[in-house]
């Protein structure tokens, strides 16, 4: 969105760097009538590398750096020395991103090949090798050719556009229409600072937020922007939301208590979610009715005959605190799953 400093999806295109050429050299010296070969290696190119950083939250930096160019290794020199390496380029990406290689098809069109993903603090992937430096020609003096002029060139780089789409790792992710609570019961049960306001896509990024169990435990949740009919299509903020909720371990569906029919609502979301990736239904559910804070012990009583069925339900408010500790409780044991 405009203005937005959450990046989750570039485009960039990257070259790694060619190998230096071996070294022809023959020995010169004073007082040695017949040096013998001693040309050195080349260095080698350097590589394309992502590696995962738990600092990073977006994507951002990217944007603005489309090209990523390494440089080539460096000749070989005589008296067998290697010419250097070429530093590798790292890009520091956050966790959970994906990379896909754009690859050009013999009719013209387009496809994509996954390279890979980066998961954990640390984690490197290669994106593009450099190439090898070439031998010098000492290595390919022999009992019958003395004297080789023969030395490898460098192998040559690769390049090539990927792909690199962010997909946020969370515990739980909050999933509801927009204005169900789910900026509001972050910031209650973490210490994010979600923005939050009455009107629709409040959030247009997701939000994380460490919430503290019993027992000193706790785990990641993140509340998505808020699903619409018609998101698997790309209406509204489209499928930018859904790729996030595919790396929840365990999904909080989340519809107010105002709701016409909670149930249909429930369907609704669930239905967005399957059209988008059918995988979404091995997760683990639950189900918060939120803004329970004006309704009485007999009306949620009477509410309950009306909830789908399938699915851990509890009522809920964040602004009073009704049944927290027990939604924190629910969604940690659906965790150890």
């Amino acid at each position: 969105m405009a203005g937005s400093n959450f990046v989750d999806y570039v485009k960039i295109f990257a070259r790694s760097g060619h190998g230096g050429a071996g070294s022809s050299h023959f020995r010169r010296e004073k007082f040695v009538a017949f040096g013998g070969p001693d040309g050195g290696d080349g260095g080698k190119g350097g590589s394309i590398i992502l590696q995962g950083d738990r600092q990073y939250w977006t994507l951002i930096h990217l944007k603005y750096q489309r090209h990523q160019f390494a440089e080539d290794g460096e000749g070989g020199h005589g008296a067998r020395s290697s010419g250097k390496d070429a530093p590798d380029i790292v890009i520091p990406v956050p966790l959970g991103t994906v990379a896909r290689r754009i690859v050009e098809q013999e009719d013209g069109t387009q496809s994509v090949e996954y390279v890979g993903e980066v998961t954990e603090h640390g984690d490197r992937l290669v994106l593009l090798k450099g190439g090898r430096g070439g031998l010098g020609n000492w290595h390919f003096k022999s009992a019958t050719n003395q004297a080789p002029r023969y030395s490898q060139p460098g192998e040559e780089g690769d390049e090539g556009a990927f792909i690199l789409e962010l997909k946020v790792l969370a515990d739980v992710g909050l999933v509801g229409f927009p204005n169900a609570g789910k900026s509001t019961l972050l910031s209650v049960v973490s210490a994010a600072k979600p923005k939050i306001a009455n009107y629709a896509f409040t959030t247009l990024e997701p939000n994380l937020g460490i919430v503290e169990a019993r027992d000193h435990k706790s785990f990641v949740m993140a509340d998505i922007p808020g699903i619409i009919e018609g998101a698997h299509e790309g209406k509204g903020l489209g499928t930018r939301f859904l790729r996030h909720i595919e790396r929840n371990s365990v999904l909080l569906f989340m519809v107010p208590a105002d709701s016409d029919d909670i149930a249909k609502d429930y369907e609704i979301l669930l239905g967005e979610l399957t059209q988008y990736n059918p995988e979404l239904l091995d997760k683990e559910r639950l189900l918060a009715i939120t803004k329970c804070d004006m309704l009485d012990d007999e009306l949620i009583e009477q509410m309950k005959a009306h909830l789908p069925e399938g699915v851990s339900s509890v009522f809920i408010s964040s602004v009073s605190g009704l049944n927290i500790s027990r939604l924190k409780d629910m969604l940690w044991e659906a965790l150890q799953h």
